[in-house]
């Protein structure tokens, strides 16, 4: 195995076709999402290798998801729990324009991964270790596996991406922000909003909370700024790149296209500025359509868009 090795939490995702909200109207479709699951099948949609890694039910949804990840030729390790369901998301609309998310996750599948669901070759074998804060905040099992994968990468000299993905209601910031101290300190890559930096490491411009971050760790640090753009440190460059600009459809999984295009670009030897393009570009397409996986983009999606802004970023 070589590439982008993800380690996370699949759940199924029931979707509202309409306003009214569930309590009103019953019409919905069946995806999944998960951020470490999109990432995986962004990379191999931009012309990666990209495992998974998780923990599933033995249910439909599960079945799904599995089959979802072959047929986008992720390469899949995972888990099949016969006690507990994958975990569930709702998403209906009780009014146009507004969205309400329930999450049934809590005691399912994917919070009872644990270090022994881990290949140890599989995460030594690979160029990248992409994780994110999702699965510190799913329960104990969960962010030991996580950690327990960080450190065995370490070991083997593999680069280790954190994408911090503060999840509000699983978990406060002042409970989440230490353990995500703990996690930055042990990776060389960390993305980070603005707003996710300023609970680890305070106020500032976004490059100020790039270096803050960095001074905790990690030699890269992104700040996703949405439509404002991105900003980076690498070593001592800094790096400040615009948002593309697109008719937004959906903004869920944008942030994980933004750092499958970084990672990608990464595993290709790209200089700061290309990698930081690309993955500017990889998260616009990533708001044209809906859907957490859906939208992930290819290279020919992310360079027509790069063509059309006129723009020189793909290789």
């Amino acid at each position: 195995m070589s590439g982008i090795v993800t380690i996370g939490e699949a759940l199924g995702l029931v979707l509202a076709r309409r306003a009214g909200g569930f309590d009103l109207q019953s019409e919905a479709e069946m995806s999944f999402g998960g951020a470490e699951s999109n990432v995986a099948i962004a990379a191999v949609r931009l012309g990666c290798e990209a495992a998974w890694i998780g923990r599933l039910g033995d249910d439909a949804i599960g079945n799904r998801i599995r089959r979802t990840l072959r047929a986008e030729q992720v390469q899949l390790h995972a888990t099949i729990d016969p006690d507990a369901p994958t975990a569930l998301m709702i998403k209906d609309r009780p009014r146009p324009g507004h969205s309400r998310v329930t999450y049934y996750r809590h005691g399912f599948a994917g919070s009872r991964i644990t270090p022994a669901d881990v290949p140890s070759d599989v995460v030594a074998g690979a160029d990248v270790l992409h994780v994110t804060g999702i699965s510190l905040a799913l329960s104990d099992s969960a962010a030991e596996t996580v950690l327990s994968a960080v450190r065995l990468a370490r070991e083997h000299g593999v680069t280790v991406s954190f994408d911090v993905n503060h999840r509000s209601k699983l978990w406060s910031a002042e409970q989440a922000a230490p353990r995500y101290r703990e996690l930055v300190a042990l990776s060389d890559i960390v993305f980070a909003g603005d707003d996710e930096a300023a609970m680890i490491v305070g106020g500032g411009t976004p490059l100020e909370q790039a270096r803050a971050l960095q001074a905790l760790g990690p030699t890269q640090v992104l700040i996703k700024r949405g439509e404002h753009g991105a900003s980076g440190v690498d070593g001592e460059l800094e790096l400040e790149v615009p948002a593309y600009r697109v008719d937004v459809v959906d903004t869920v999984g944008a942030g994980d296209a933004f750092a499958a295009g970084y990672l990608v670009e990464l595993t290709r030897g790209g200089t700061l500025e290309q990698r930081l393009l690309t993955a500017a570009a990889c998260g616009a397409c990533a708001c044209r359509s809906d859907g957490d996986w859906e939208s992930q983009p290819s290279w020919g999606d992310v360079q027509g868009l790069v063509e059309g802004s006129g723009d020189a970023v793909l290789r």
